[in-house]
């Protein structure tokens, strides 16, 4: 493992804020919630008794405050895994890289990272408004791939069953799925008796990814039917959303533990969608800041 990480690897700002973030190392909080628009963030720290530390840049938004007691910092990531593994690197290096020395700290922290985000619901049950707990996490995205370790915090069992299932085995054009699960404690605890729990396939577009087709055709007409077919045991699988898999298995390598959280906006089975969807987050939101 490397212990000094050089300019080019690790960027500081000159007022020794880590490069995309913004933020300095001494307002991170252990427990971190993670949100998608910029804009949600007010939503969250609205709550908190005291905002200490605000600060944004593009749209990454970082603040940190106490809420009953607990000190809890909230990011804006944007939309996609690329954007997860910008912020996930950088909040995991404010933590555990000391940026004075650029060495490697002696003693690690583990953060308790939370994503709060919309969906679309691939299954009957999961209705407009469903809060879901990704219990696995499928990455259509590919971005683990790029790191050593993989193999070793995924289920490969559950990735041989869904490219079968997909008839993907011998398709060199579709980056390799992976599957991670949520850390388990903090999935209890936050999913509580209150959430659906299933597998969550986060994808690396809106449309086509997702099985949206407008001018372009798909390569898969049917990839849709053979995902919400897909049955693992007694898991199915849920939800389409965006980041999770990324926030899943880049915490599980980094030894952080992670889960997502989202509230159905869109149901892609009964074809019904809500625009005006905000009390459904503002309601998962509460239920997430209680039980971080």
């Amino acid at each position: 493992m490397k212990t000094y990480f050089e300019p080019s690897e690790l960027i500081i700002n000159e007022d020794g804020s880590v490069f995309h973030l913004h933020a300095k190392p001494e307002f991170l909080a252990d427990k971190v919630i993670l949100v998608g628009d910029p804009g949600r963030v007010s939503l969250v720290i609205k709550y908190f008794d005291k905002v200490i530390y605000e600060v944004s840049n593009r749209e990454f938004r970082f603040a940190t405050g106490e809420y009953k007691g607990k000190l809890i910092t909230v990011v804006s990531t944007g939309i996609g895994c690329d954007n997860i593994d910008i912020v996930l690197n950088e909040l995991d290096a404010m933590a555990n890289i000391d940026f004075n020395t650029r060495q490697l700290k002696p003693q690690l922290r583990s953060l308790d990272i939370v994503r709060i985000g919309t969906c679309g619901g691939l299954q009957d049950y999961v209705p407009e408004g469903t809060y879901i707990a990704s219990q696995k996490s499928i990455g259509f995205d590919g971005l683990l791939n790029f790191y050593a370790g993989r193999n070793e915090v995924c289920d490969l069992e559950l990735e041989k069953a869904f490219l079968e299932a997909m008839h993907w085995s011998g398709n060199q054009c579709i980056a390799h799925p992976y599957v991670v699960d949520a850390n388990p404690e903090v999935l209890d605890r936050i999913a509580g008796n209150d959430m659906v729990r299933g597998i969550t396939i986060a994808c690396g577009g809106f449309f086509g990814p997702q099985g949206r087709e407008l001018r372009i055709p798909l390569a898969d007409p049917h990839q849709n039917e053979k995902v919400m077919a897909f049955r693992y045991g007694d898991l199915r699988i849920t939800n389409f959303e965006m980041e999770g898999s990324a926030v899943a298995g880049l915490s599980r390598l980094m030894g952080h533990r992670a889960l997502t959280c989202c509230c159905v906006i869109a149901n892609r089975v009964t074809q019904r969608a809500n625009t005006n969807y905000k009390g459904g987050v503002i309601g998962l939101i509460e239920k997430v800041l209680e039980r971080i």
